[in-house]
Order: C-alpha cells, then structure tokens, then sequence
C-alpha cells in the first residue's frame, strides 16, 4: 500500500474534496488547510498572511539552499537552513515555503496521510525518511468549463468572473510551483497518476484514487 498520497490540484477540479475522501476511504488523516496553520507556528507568521500569500508570492532565492541543506536538517523555522535571528533576512515567500516544507516533513514523519498541494510531491521526494516506493503523488485537473461551474457552486465565485479567477489562481499555483521545484506544475513527468475529475465525479474519482493506493 502506498503510505503517503499527494494531491496537486487545479482549482474547481475538486481536488480538495477528493483528498478527503481518499483519506477517509484509506482511514489516514488528511491535511489541507491544516498545513497553514502548523506552519504559522512554524515561520510565527499569521495564518492569515499565509493563506492570503502562499501562492501570489515568489521567490527564488531559496531554492539553491534548500537543495543543499538537507530535508532531514533539525530545528524549526529559519533554524533549519542555518539562520540565525540576527542574520540575513529571509524573503517573506520563501518563509512561507520553508514553514510549509518543514511542516510537510514533520506530519509525514508522524505516519501515513493524504498531503494536498503545496509542492508536497517535491517536498517527499527530497525527504529521506519517507520512501520513495510508499509514495503516490497524484495530479487532479478537469476541463475549464466544469472547473469555472465547480467554483461557483462550491465556492461562490462570482459567475461574471469565475472563468478569469480560476484561470488566475490555476497560474499562481503553477508559478508557486514551477519557482521553488524548478519543475512543470501538472507536468506528466512528475507525477505517479493524473486524473480528469470530471471523467467518474468526485466521488468515484477518490474510489479509484484509493483503490490504486492499496494496490500498489
């Protein structure tokens, strides 16, 4: 069985919806917006700085250190990457990245659970106490138009500019992801399954999505 299932999404595909019910079909915990808060203990920025920002900010100037520091580095906030509190300021982006790894990290330590976006597939992959082969790392995407109906219905978005929100916040993700992983967001290449949400429904979609955990 796999341990460890990540979920990158594309918003109104249901992505998030169906992370909650590949946890509880596989009855492991799963954490979502659950990662902001743990990391706003972490970096002691708010929570709501966090969610506001997390992926409408960039930055690459982590990304060299991160490679170099190690997954497994102790301490907790900017510890971790050797800085101390009176040393060289750290971009707000890259404070929110390095709370939301370290966070990863320590919850997938704690056991087996459903980890949703936030460059979670990257994150395991680099980290050495989490095996590879107890990974899956799944991407959920769906068509424009079913994603703008989602959005809507399940989040209130405006109808008369649904379609350019979630075309926006597609593209932060994306930037998000591309500028601390250095990889393609939704790039088949970097992940275990893809998966058109709008082909079995939501909840067929986490059936089989479990089913694929178990079995391989």
């Amino acid at each position: 069985m796999k341990k460890f299932i990540t979920i990158g999404r594309e918003y109104g595909s249901g992505g998030n919806k169906i992370a909650e019910l590949v946890a509880k079909e596989l009855c492991i915990p799963v954490y979502d917006s659950e990662i902001i808060d743990l990391s706003a203990k972490e970096s002691g920025l708010s929570p709501d700085f966090i969610k506001n920002t997390e992926q409408s900010l960039s930055s690459g100037w982590l990304y060299t250190l991160l490679l170099g520091s190690g997954y497994s580095t102790p301490g907790t906030g900017a510890s971790r990457l050797g800085f101390g509190p009176q040393s060289i300021n750290v971009p707000l982006a890259d404070q929110v990245f390095n709370a939301q790894r370290n966070t990863i990290i320590d919850l997938a330590k704690k056991g087996p659970c459903v980890l949703v976006g936030r460059c979670s597939d990257y994150i395991l992959r680099h980290c050495e106490e989490v095996p590879r082969a107890e990974v899956l790392n799944v991407f959920i995407y769906a068509p424009l138009a079913d994603k703008v109906k989602y959005a809507i219905e399940e989040f209130g978005l405006d109808p008369a500019t649904a379609e350019r929100d979630v075309k926006l916040i597609d593209k932060r993700r994306a930037n998000h992801y591309n500028t601390f992983t250095e990889r393609t967001w939704g790039n088949k290449n970097h992940y275990d399954l893809l998966v058109n949400s709008s082909l079995l429904g939501i909840e067929k979609t986490a059936q089989m999505i479990a089913q694929i955990a178990r079995e391989s």
